[in-house]
């Protein structure tokens, strides 16, 4: 929405676009002020967060943003989104949970997206939505429309980790992103001093970016502010951190009994209302109508949302995963294949899919100059200049960046460097890549692959080893993806990196060296399908990954003792492919599952748990799981031999059950 399409006809130019700010201004206001109504009265449930008194920030900030422009929000994020053009009838409806709010009833307050208005999402949590402003600017930045971000924030998320992350990252990559501050000078219930030592001024000067500073309840201030903000940053200038100094007047939440700050402060902020100071300049008249004409709306808006009905119990399931399109499982590969190895099959998955879409791009640390530390990128960089892109060491931010920009129409491909590291940027993949398509009802698109690696057999300690895929997969809306042999790791990573989903592609280093026939370029694995690697009618062997090469060897020594053992490839964690190992254990009645993840609450549990639960009558011995056992694992070679499963420990188990 731009200036010039809100002129209303009469009077000076500026008198119409200050009368057009002032309609906003009182639309948000009388928004906020009638859903404390409304949930004073229980008519909306969860929590809610308003922002009464910081109207004028989002209004000035949002003046010169086109459609294709996009903004970031916060947990008081209502303004935000009402400035930037979304409806405030379909918003009222989802305050109320009902199917025709804007995300459909499964975001609420909190959550409201529209990225078809650029729109990327208000957030539950403090300061996410800086480092997926920064990955929606890489994607304006890749396509060169001139296209800019804004990051709203308050004083009380610069205290977060992803704020330094996302600003350095804007600031290193030379971003089209304004982090506007909008510092009401409270951070929850803390004030603003015993929150911070430093000024956003001095942080702004150590990351190497302009900073500027408006009254935040003046809305011609901060339009004009941003306007010239906005103008540089088409222009191609880099990140500009702005600090709109204004105040809330209700509590941190509803019902929150505020007695964190004097009431005449509060009193005090309010004769600096921003719709006091615009309607000083405005002739009351008009000013009045456009008050009535406002309450209309969202009396209408209330009305309409009250008729709803709420989602109905059936549609539960509804918007976790983006439908995926069929993929057959591949015809077996010639026996006179070219060999090639699992660390060129990563190599000529990225190469095709980059050549191949342009919407894919390559992000990590080390993954661009240097090819990345095991030399799987390598020369990707100068091949795709642009789209290989090293990082800082900021796993927040990089994961933060797949998330905005998948959701800004990109294919990104991110690579976390061990998946022991996952711990450090857990929230993009618990919080925002696993669930805004589901509280956005579907609004937001996440096609985003996380690229790690896991190994343990070569002392690499408790921090470098970690098989960490049962947290994962336990996280509704996620993919995982574990491959076990160089062809399946080529066709799982390019079927990954097509999905619309998110997907956490898992690679086993120690196996980046195995060698196996190469698939023809056009060759694709389903994901959620497991594979029967080996036929058996005996016992049913589940593994994944490298662990799958030490059940086929077991499986191969038991076989010269007269035992069939059945080995499973899961291929993909989650979703589970339940239909394939049942099937199987209906055919063998026994089932062992072999993991290289310590054994307790880990994948073969839920594998356990489903034998017992769908696959009972089918049992004739207890599963039982070969896994390390709940001990980090170890750095000194003679304890990890014991901590890791092996050929042999696993070939153990299949000979005490086999017996049973």
């Amino acid at each position: 929405m731009t200036q010039a399409s809100h002129h209303t006809g009469t009077g000076s130019a500026q008198t119409d676009r200050l009368l057009e700010m002032y309609r906003r201004m009182r639309r948000i206001r009388r928004f906020e002020e009638r859903a404390s109504d409304l949930y004073k009265a229980t008519e909306i449930p969860g929590f809610l967060h308003l922002s009464i008194g910081q109207e004028a920030s989002a209004v000035g900030a949002c003046w010169p943003l086109g459609p294709r422009d996009g903004i970031t929000s916060t947990h008081r994020g209502h303004g935000h989104v009402l400035a930037k053009g979304l409806d405030s009838a379909s918003m009222m409806a989802e305050l109320m949970g009902k199917e025709a709010g804007t995300c459909h009833g499964r975001g609420g307050s909190m959550h409201i997206a529209d990225p078809g208005l650029g729109i990327y999402g208000a957030n539950g949590i403090v300061g996410a939505g800086l480092p997926i402003a920064a990955g929606v600017a890489t994607a304006a930045k890749l396509r060169a429309a001139g296209d800019v971000v804004v990051a709203f924030f308050g004083d009380g998320a610069v205290a977060q980790g992803m704020f330094h992350e996302a600003v350095n990252l804007a600031a290193v990559w030379d971003l089209p992103v304004v982090f506007l501050c909008e510092n009401n000078h409270y951070s929850e219930f803390s004030p603003e001093a015993e929150q911070h030592r430093a000024p956003l001024s001095a942080r702004a000067a150590g990351y190497g970016i302009e900073y500027r500073h408006v009254d935040g309840n003046d809305v011609s201030a901060v339009a004009q502010t941003m306007t010239g903000i906005v103008a540089r940053l088409r222009a191609g200038g880099g990140p500009v951190l702005l600090e709109a100094e204004t105040y809330r007047w209700h509590g941190h939440y509803e019902g929150d009994p505020e007695r964190y700050r004097p009431a005449e402060e509060v009193a005090a902020a309010k004769e600096r209302d921003p719709l006091l100071v615009a309607r000083r300049q405005l002739d009351a008249a008009a000013a009045d109508a456009v008050d009535e004409e406002i309450d209309k709306e969202i009396e209408a808006a209330i009305d309409w949302a009250r008729s709803l009905p709420e989602p109905a119990p059936e549609t539960l399931h509804d918007y976790v995963s983006a439908p995926r399109l069929p993929v057959p499982e591949p015809a077996p590969l010639p026996a006179d294949a070219e060999i090639f190895r699992s660390m060129d099959a990563v190599r000529l998955a990225l190469e095709h899919e980059l050549a191949a879409d342009p919407s894919v791009f390559v992000a990590g640390i080390d993954v661009g100059a240097g090819g990345n530390v095991f030399g799987l990128t390598r020369g990707l960089a100068q091949a795709f200049p642009g789209r290989v892109r090293d990082t800082p060491i900021s796993e927040s931010a990089v994961v933060g960046t797949a998330v905005g920009a998948a959701m800004a129409g990109m294919k990104p491909v991110v690579e976390i460097m061990y998946m022991d590291f996952i711990g450090v940027c857990l929230d993009m993949l618990l919080n925002q890549a696993a669930k805004l398509r589901f509280m956005t009802g579907g609004r937001a698109s996440m096609p985003l692959v996380v690229r790690t690696q896991f190994g343990a057999g070569r002392s690499s300690g408790s921090q470098h080893s970690q098989s960490l895929e049962a947290i994962l997969a336990h996280i509704p809306g996620l993919t995982v993806v574990m491959p076990s042999n160089p062809a399946d790791t080529y066709g799982l990573l390019r079927a990954a990196i097509q999905d619309p989903n998110p997907v956490v592609f898992v690679e086993n280093r120690l196996q980046y060296g195995l060698k196996g026939p190469k698939p023809p370029a056009d060759h694709l694995i389903p994901l959620g399908k497991a594979k029967v690697v080996r036929e058996g009618t005996d016992i049913t062997l589940v593994s994944w990954s490298r662990m799958v090469q030490d059940a086929l060897a077991a499986a191969e020594l038991l076989a010269g003792e007269g035992i069939g053992v059945e080995v499973i490839d899961l291929r993909t964690i989650a979703p589970l492919d339940r239909e394939t190992v049942l099937a199987s254990l209906a055919k063998t009645n026994r089932l062992v599952i072999a993991h290289e993840a310590v054994r307790d609450f880990g994948v073969g549990a839920e594998l356990a748990a489903m034998a017992v639960d769908e696959g009972f009558w089918h049992l004739d011995a207890p599963v039982t799981r070969v896994a390390p056992p709940p001990v980090p694992a170890p750095y000194a070679p003679s304890l990890e031999r014991v901590w890791l499963p092996s050929r042999d420990t696993i070939a153990e188990t299949l000979r005490r059950i086999a017996a049973v």
